[in-house]
């Protein structure tokens, strides 16, 4: 398994593991030069993206590695973490409909989704 792949199924892990909805890990590599992998997840309140949001940060940042920036964290209804060959995006329930990345981005391969595997 790659780093990038290492890094973004440990992220995905950590959202689930603080109760982020419909976690995935969608390969972009054929699609896209900004990255590698996104990591898409929601979860029903502010306070709860803040919480995967720091989650994601501490764990990451034990570990040495630091995202270049994180966007969106004073409304926290759409996060972005940027890890270089990794993109973690939160949302809100909402948002994360609205936005649909999914739908924009439906010929990237879905490559890891923990809810299904831990839970299926």
């Amino acid at each position: 398994m790659d780093d990038s792949l290492e890094l973004a199924r440990q992220i995905a892990d950590t959202c689930f593991d603080k109760k982020a909805i419909n976690t995935l890990v969608l390969d972009m590599r054929a699609l896209s030069i900004m990255c590698d992998y996104y990591v898409i997840a929601n979860a029903p309140t502010r306070v709860q993206i803040a919480d995967i949001t720091r989650s994601i940060d501490d764990s990451q940042s034990a570990k040495g590695r630091h995202a270049k920036s994180i966007q969106g964290r004073n409304e926290n209804n759409w996060v972005l973490l940027d890890y270089g060959s990794v993109i973690v995006h939160l949302f809100l329930t909402q948002e994360r409909e609205f936005y649909d990345l999914e739908g924009l981005w439906h010929k990237a391969p879905i490559v890891y989704a923990p809810d299904e595997e831990r839970e299926g």
